[in-house]
C-alpha cells in the first residue's frame, strides 16, 4: 500500500477551517452556493489528480460511489420527505408545552434525521412562542436535542451514523446506546423545564396575556410524506448487503450496488409528486440548503480520501486506545469541524489499533463495540457544542433569527450555554458509560 505522508492532511484542514471560518468573517460572500462550489473544487481538484497520479484513485473513486453517494441521497430524501409535512398552529407557550415539544422532537430525531425533524418542528416552536419575550434559551435547547442529541438511536438519525453504518454497523445495533440517549435526553429535559420556569415567570403581563389568548388549532398538512418516510426507513433496514448479498457482491453493476439510492429516488420523485407545492412554499421550502450540503461534502469526502488513509497507517502512534480518548477525542473535532467526517476518522484511527488488546471483547464493524460507542456518541452529542458542529445547527439559528429571535453569537453560543450547560452532561455520559 502506498505510504501517505502527513501533509496530505492539509486539504482536508483547510476544507474544513474553511467551512468553520468563513462564514463568521465573509457572511455575504459565502451565501451564494456558486462561490462554495469554487472554494471546494479549489480544494478537491488538486487533491483528486495528486491520488489518481499516485495510483490511489481507486481509493477516491469507493470514497465517492460508497460514501458520498449514498450519503448524499439519503439526505436529499429525508430533506424533501419532511420538508413536505407542514406544521401550524398556535397553543400558550408554557414550560410544559415547550418541553413536549421538545421531547417530540428528540424522539422523531432517530426516525426522520435530527435536521429533517429540526426542520419539521422549528416553525412552530416558534409560532408558539411568538408572543414570549424570553424564548432564546427554548431555542439553544432545540438545537442541542433535537438537531443533534436525539438522533443517537439509528443511522437515520445522524450522518456520522450512517456512514459508520455503510462501513459494516447493523442498522439495529445503534439502539443499544438507548441507555445514553435516554439518561442524556431526561437530563437535558429536566435542566430546560427547569429554565424555562424561572423565565416564564419573568414574563411581562403583556406578553403572557396575548399568549394566552392569540390561539388557533394545530394543523398538519402533507401527510402522506410520513408514509414516503417509513418507506425512507424501510429502505435504509432492509436494502443492504445483509439482507440482499448480491449488493456487495464483487464485479456487481453500478444499479445493483446502490440499489438503495434507486429507491429513495423513486421515493423522492413520489414526495414531490403527492405534495402540493402549497405546503412546500408554507414550509419555505428550497433547494439551497441541500445543494449547499451537497457542494461541501463532496470536497469533504474528496480531501478525507488521504486523511483516512493517513490516519489509518498511523493510528498506532497516535496514542489512541482507551474508551474515554475516543470519545473526548470524537467531541473535541466534531464540535469546532464536522462530526460526519470525525465519525470516520476515528473509526479508521480505531480500525488501524493493535486489537490484541481488545481480544475476547464484542467487536463491531471490524472495531471493538466499546470504542464505536465513544466514537458514535462523541460525534453526535459533541455536535451541539457550537453552531459548526452539525448541519442543522446554522439552519435553526438562521430561522430563528428571521423570526426575530436574538441569538448568541458563535463564542456567546458556546460561553452562555454549551460548555456550562451541555458540557456537563456530556461529561457525565463518560463516566457513567464509558
Amino acid at each position: 500500500m502506498t505510504d501517505i505522508q502527513a501533509w496530505t492532511l492539509i486539504p482536508f484542514i483547510v476544507m474544513l477551517l474553511m467551512i468553520a471560518v468563513v462564514p463568521l468573517f465573509a457572511s455575504k460572500f459565502w451565501e451564494s452556493n456558486r462561490n462554495k462550489l469554487i472554494c471546494t473544487l479549489a480544494i478537491a481538484v488538486p487533491t483528486a489528480i495528486y491520488l489518481c497520479c499516485i495510483g490511489l484513485g481507486h481509493q477516491l473513486i469507493h470514497q465517492i460511489a460508497g460514501d458520498y453517494f449514498p450519503f448524499i441521497v439519503l439526505l436529499l430524501a429525508l430533506f424533501v420527505v419532511t420538508g413536505g409535512i407542514q406544521i401550524k398552529g398556535d397553543v400558550a407557550a408554557t414550560p410544559i408545552v415547550n418541553g413536549v415539544i421538545l421531547s417530540l422532537g428528540f424522539l422523531l430525531a432517530s426516525i426522520m434525521g435530527t435536521t429533517g425533524a429540526a426542520m419539521l418542528l422549528i416553525r412552530p416552536l416558534l409560532q408558539i412562542n411568538k408572543q414570549r419575550v424570553h424564548k432564546t434559551h427554548t431555542v439553544l435547547f432545540f438545537i442541542a436535542m433535537v438537531a443533534n442529541c436525539g438522533g443517537i438511536l439509528s443511522p437515520l438519525g445522524d450522518p456520522p451514523l450512517f456512514l459508520l453504518y455503510l462501513r459494516g454497523t447493523p442498522f439495529g445495533w445503534f439502539t443499544s446506546l438507548a441507555p445514553q440517549w435516554v439518561f442524556t435526553g431526561i437530563l437535558l429535559l429536566a435542566i430546560y423545564l427547569i429554565w424555562d420556569t424561572i423565565m416564564f415567570r419573568k414574563e411581562p403581563r403583556e406578553a403572557r396575556k396575548a399568549d394566552l389568548t392569540e390561539i388557533s388549532p394545530i394543523r398538519v398538512k402533507g401527510r402522506i410524506n410520513f408514509i414516503w418516510l417509513l418507506c425512507i426507513m424501510l429502505a435504509v433496514i432492509f436494502l443492504n448487503e445483509h439482507y440482499i448479498p448480491a449488493m456487495g457482491r464483487e464485479g456487481a453493476s453500478f444499479f445493483v450496488q446502490h440499489l438503495r439510492e434507486w429507491v429513495l429516488g423513486i421515493i423522492i420523485l413520489l414526495s414531490l409528486r403527492t405534495t402540493s407545492q402549497t405546503v412546500r412554499k408554507g414550509n419555505s421550502f428550497s433547494w439551497g440548503p441541500i445543494l449547499e450540503v451537497a457542494i461541501l461534502f463532496v470536497g469533504i469526502f474528496t480531501t478525507m480520501t488521504p486523511a483516512l488513509l493517513f490516519l489509518n497507517q498511523n493510528a498506532m502512534s497516535l496514542g489512541l486506545s482507551a474508551p474515554w480518548q475516543f470519545y473526548y477525542s470524537t467531541g473535541a473535532l466534531s464540535a469546532f469541524l464536522d462530526n460526519s467526517p470525525t465519525a470516520v476518522a476515528f473509526y479508521s484511527v480505531a480500525s488501524g489499533l493493535d486489537l490484541s488488546a481488545f481480544a475476547g471483547g464484542t467487536f463491531v464493524a471490524g472495531i471493538p463495540e466499546i470504542l464505536l460507542k465513544a466514537i458514535s456518541l462523541g460525534a453526535v452529542f459533541f455536535g451541539s457544542l457550537t453552531y459548526i458542529g452539525n448541519g442543522p445547527n446554522f439552519m435553526v439559528k438562521a430561522i430563528a433569527e428571521e423570526s426575530g429571535v436574538k441569538m448568541p453569537s458563535f463564542f456567546g453560543y458556546m460561553l452562555k450555554f454549551s460548555l456550562i450547560t451541555l458540557l456537563p452532561v456530556y461529561v457525565l455520559v463518560q463516566l457513567l458509560f464509558l
